[in-house]
């Protein structure tokens, strides 16, 4: 096993640099001077050269990369924010637990929800209540998170007065950006957990589960459920990465003091450190969660775990007992 998560831990490497190099290599050729920007249209071209010269912005691409990335991976510096002028890694810090928090509520919502959800759909195939549960995810899918924030937004903070429309101060400002971010993820957790049992109930140890005359609920819950979970657990790792980089839009819908607003602003103010920085991060989570993902995935199916060690272990077993037997 600690082969497998070597495995994944190497691969994060080349994923990480060359997100680095494609967010920076984008940054250098979009139009626009970061020096202008920050001392504004009034100042002199004499201010703006002296600007540029001290940013290092007049350096080739190849000088500005190499010391970007020399500043990463030797001292952890991803640069100083053009606007506030702290280090970007510290901004990184203060708004990250929001965007966090956000994106694991809408997680556990989710999951909480869609999980059992799909259980019940695929365990009444084509009733009423499967395909009312069909209707609704794909409505839940289709529903982009800006028009369903703002629709939310009208209905319990301008029509009802029952939630605060902005700000992420307490539970209550919670609410609305949990549930926009969470719908989609309820949609999908549904559907992929339906699928994953209609595949599995069919199986012949269902079958034969079933013939030794077990509960329903013992073979669904025991024997069914756990196996279905496999392809599960590897979509909502990736949807908890996604709901961190997708909290952009929610974010700033809702005026949430967090990453996705943060990047927001740095591009419209052509923040590169902070827009490298934050992209970077975000990137680097999504690894992370990724790879705690494959590592459970890992423990769950004993496939992975035979394929990684499993099976010089049973070779030396069956050596040794060979050796026994001729003894």
């Amino acid at each position: 096993m600690s082969k497998f998560i070597l495995k994944r831990f190497l691969m994060m490497i080349p994923v990480l640099v060359g997100v680095m190099f494609i967010t920076f290599t984008i940054n250098y050729f979009t139009p626009g001077d970061p020096a202008q920007a920050i001392l504004g249209a009034e100042a002199t071209p004499e201010a703006v050269e002296a600007l540029r010269e001290e940013l290092g912005l007049n350096d080739s691409f190849i000088e500005q990369f190499g010391r970007y990335m020399w500043g990463v991976v030797t001292r952890g510096d991803l640069g100083t924010s053009y606007q506030t002028f702290q280090p970007v890694l510290k901004e990184i810090t203060d708004r990250y637990p929001t965007t966090f928090l956000l994106a694991l509520g809408s997680i556990l919502l989710a999951t909480v929800i869609g999980i059992p959800l799909g259980v019940i759909s695929a365990t009444r195939q084509y009733s009423f209540l499967d395909n009312a549960t069909m209707v609704g995810t794909l409505i839940g899918v289709s529903m982009p998170h800006f028009w369903l924030g703002l629709m939310l937004i009208l209905v319990f903070s301008v029509n009802l007065g029952i939630f605060p429309a902005s700000g992420f101060y307490g539970p209550s400002y919670w609410v609305l950006p949990i549930i926009t971010m969470s719908v989609q993820n309820i949609a999908t957790f549904t559907r992929m957990t339906r699928s994953s049992m209609l595949e599995v109930i069919r199986q012949d140890y269902i079958r034969t589960a079933r013939a030794k005359g077990l509960a329903e609920k013992d073979v669904i819950t025991k024997h069914a459920l756990k196996n279905a979970l496999i392809p599960v657990i590897t979509t909502i790792g990736m949807r908890m990465g996604a709901a961190m980089g997708g909290a952009v839009v929610c974010e700033t819908v809702f005026t949430v003091p967090g990453l996705g607003k943060m990047l927001v602003d740095a591009i419209k103010a052509r923040n590169y450190p902070v827009i490298q920085g934050g992209i970077l991060f975000i990137a680097l989570a999504y690894s992370f969660l990724n790879l705690f993902v494959d590592i459970m995935y890992g423990y769950i199916d004993p496939r992975i775990r035979s394929q990684y060690g499993g099976k010089k272990k049973g070779l030396k077993k069956e050596e040794a007992k060979k050796e026994g037997g001729a003894a």
